[in-house]
């Protein structure tokens, strides 16, 4: 049985069904955290309290197990502009996008985004030794003028247009743009005179 619990503290989360799978009671689960061997991160999801994510995952890892454990989430919005360094704000939560008939979602910490057309502009990445979902730049940059404060979105939108390290797509901007109905062609201008 000690084995068993081993071999899922090596995981940087674990389900109370995938304890279930290896052979441990939902009694037993208690009464490990009750000890101080594992901990309760949220509804059914379990972690060692030995495990320390490497110091690149420390700022990512609650945004990734966040972003796993709701079903069909995708990072979206502050989160996801912050992580491709577009935004040098603080995100103090975690923004998590779900299908607009998703039903009621709850997850420490996330604050979850109700949207429609989940296939546009998402890319799988791995993200604190997890594989999560999220958008990528451009339909976070057009969301962001949908539904952040225009300050947050001309910042981002320059930091895009201006990254030494990687070309932007202003053709594939001004697609999303109309597939998301959001008309940014003002502010997309300046940088291409």
């Amino acid at each position: 049985m000690t084995s068993n619990i081993t071999n899922l503290q090596q995981k940087p989360f674990f389900s109370t069904q995938e304890a279930k799978s290896a052979g441990i009671s939902p009694r037993m689960l208690s009464y490990y955290t009750k000890n101080g061997v594992i901990e309760r991160i949220a509804h059914g999801l379990y972690r060692s309290v030995q495990y320390v994510p490497n110091s690149e995952e420390i700022q990512w890892h609650n945004l990734a197990l966040a972003a796993k454990n709701i079903k069909q989430g995708i990072i979206c919005l502050l989160s996801a502009l912050s992580y491709y360094e577009l935004i040098d704000e603080f995100v103090n939560e975690y923004w998590i996008a779900v299908p607009n008939s998703h039903s009621r979602v709850h997850f420490p910490m996330t604050r979850v985004v109700r949207m429609r057309n989940m296939m546009l502009g998402v890319n799988s990445i791995k993200l604190a030794d997890m594989k999560v979902k999220i958008f990528n730049q451009e339909r976070c940059i057009i969301e962001a003028f949908k539904m952040l404060d225009i300050e947050t979105a001309i910042t981002a939108l320059r930091s895009y247009m201006t990254n030494k390290h990687k070309k932007p797509n202003i053709k594939k901007l001004l697609s999303y743009s109309r597939i998301l109905r959001v008309d940014i062609s003002k502010y997309i201008l300046p940088f291409t005179l």
